[in-house]
């Protein structure tokens, strides 16, 4: 793992349309039980204009940031060693359907533990209106030669 990374921001990935169905989808896979996640009348009575992603949704749209630092070599990350240790979400709002969002990540701190590798990436992700909408926080940990 290349400490000199740390620091580095990547390209903003491309941005990822919010689908109604993908929503109630994550709702299920994650056992989410609030209606504003399936129903839009319900998400509308709660004040949203649709359908609200459950708060782990955020992962779907910091893959594409995460997929870009694992494939770059300079990184020198093997992702067969990777374990994920950590993940944070800080939210300046929901995430609704329709939205359009875009992500960009930040390699905010790499540390060297015991002969493993710690990468901590941030992925702000923004609207089509350039609003924060979420910051996503994963710390990977890297796991030394046997």
């Amino acid at each position: 793992m290349n400490p000199e990374i740390q620091g580095r921001v990547f390209p903003p990935a491309p941005p990822y349309l919010v689908g109604r169905e993908k929503v109630r989808e994550f709702a299920r896979a994650v056992f989410a039980t609030n209606p504003i996640s399936f129903d839009p009348d319900a998400a509308r009575a709660a004040g949203h204009s649709d359908v609200v992603a459950p708060p782990t949704f955020a992962v779907v749209v910091q893959e594409a940031t995460l997929a870009q630092l694992l494939a770059d070599p300079d990184a020198g990350i093997d992702f067969t060693r990777v374990v994920h240790g950590d993940q944070k979400f800080s939210y300046a709002r929901p995430i609704v359907a329709g939205d359009e969002l875009t992500a960009t990540l930040t390699v905010a701190g790499v540390k060297t533990l015991g002969g493993h590798s710690m990468v901590t990436a941030e992925s702000r992700v923004v609207d089509a209106e350039g609003a924060h909408v979420v910051t996503a926080t994963s710390t990977l940990v890297v796991r030394g030669d046997e």
